[in-house]
């Protein structure tokens, strides 16, 4: 019979959650207590957005998190080459980079 370590923990990914969200935009608030991180799918054409997922966390589990991606963010990269980005951030492209479509 195997023996099970007291501190291993056993989490459950139920099918609907394992779907995952799709989300392009994030915005991220915070107070002294707690970090907000929305998720946002942003569509063409669309003049609003929706919140899709709201993930409230401590501070604490903020930095581990930026912990987290930073380093396999450095895995992808090394493993698949830089991830390129937009120079200006706040430049969302509500066009996708794509062509504009007529109606």
């Amino acid at each position: 019979m195997e023996e099970q370590n007291e501190n291993q923990l056993n989490i459950e990914l139920s099918e609907e959650i394992a779907e995952g969200v799709y989300s392009n935009l994030a915005i991220i608030t915070h107070s002294n207590q707690e970090f907000v991180l929305d998720f946002i799918r942003v569509m063409p054409g669309t003049p609003k957005a929706k919140v899709k997922s709201r993930i409230i966390i401590t501070p604490e589990h903020a930095k581990r998190l930026l912990t987290a991606l930073e380093d396999n963010i450095e895995k992808y990269e090394a493993a698949n080459g830089r991830i390129k980005t937009q120079e200006d951030p706040s430049g969302f492209p509500m066009n996708f980079g794509g062509t504009m479509g007529q109606a």
